[in-house]
């Protein structure tokens, strides 16, 4: 039986090796993402200025960092630990990102702009992150801030997006969430065998 058990453990291993291997492929996607997404945002701006300017300077650091971290744990990318603290530098550099993207909400997006420019600018770069990397706990590192500065600067900036413009948001926001974590529940026990769950128990 303590080899058994010692099976399943190895399985678990290999597992979130594979895991992490994954994740660490998927993020230079992600610091793509953001360039791209911030270069969209930024054409929608109404005019060119020092706050977009600064917003500029925030997000190529984001994605920067991002493929930072890619690098460096790149040079052991299948060892389970280097690719464990890769991990732990990638949710602390999404919760940075996160906090940079709202920032856009009241350095870049137009006054002007209603509510479903800012449920775009605010729940569909969640969603682009989302589909990105795949895994809920990075995710909503980058999506706690994101959501929450980009739904108060339609009410503090003010926006014209209003109170409604950060209800989209903030509902936008936990929709993903909510699709996200059901979608990883869901492949988590297609992807574990009946019979090594049980050993886990023993």
């Amino acid at each position: 039986m303590e080899a058994l058990r010692r099976l399943a453990a190895l399985h678990d291993e290999a597992s979130e090796t594979a895991r992490l291997a994954n994740l660490l492929g998927r993020s230079s996607q992600l610091a793509l993402a953001l360039v791209l997404m911030s270069g969209i945002a930024l054409l929608s701006s109404d005019a060119w200025n020092g706050r977009n300017l600064s917003w500029t300077v925030f997000m190529i650091a984001a994605a920067g960092t991002v493929a930072l971290a890619y690098r460096r744990a790149m040079v052991e990318p299948f060892d389970r630990e280097a690719l464990k603290s890769f991990s732990r530098d990638l949710e602390v550099i999404l919760v940075l990102a996160g906090f940079c993207w709202g920032a856009g909400a009241f350095l870049c997006l137009p006054a002007a702009a209603g509510a479903a420019a800012a449920a775009l600018f605010g729940a569909g770069a969640i969603a682009v992150v989302a589909l990105v990397l795949r895994e809920l706990r990075p995710v909503l590192r980058f999506l706690a801030p994101a959501a929450a500065m980009a739904s108060f600067a339609c009410i503090l900036r003010p926006l014209a997006a209003g109170s409604g413009g950060a209800v989209l948001i903030l509902s936008g926001a936990a929709a993903v969430a909510a699709a996200l974590a059901l979608g990883t529940r869901w492949s988590a026990r297609a992807l574990t065998p009946a019979d090594l769950a049980e050993l886990r128990r023993a």
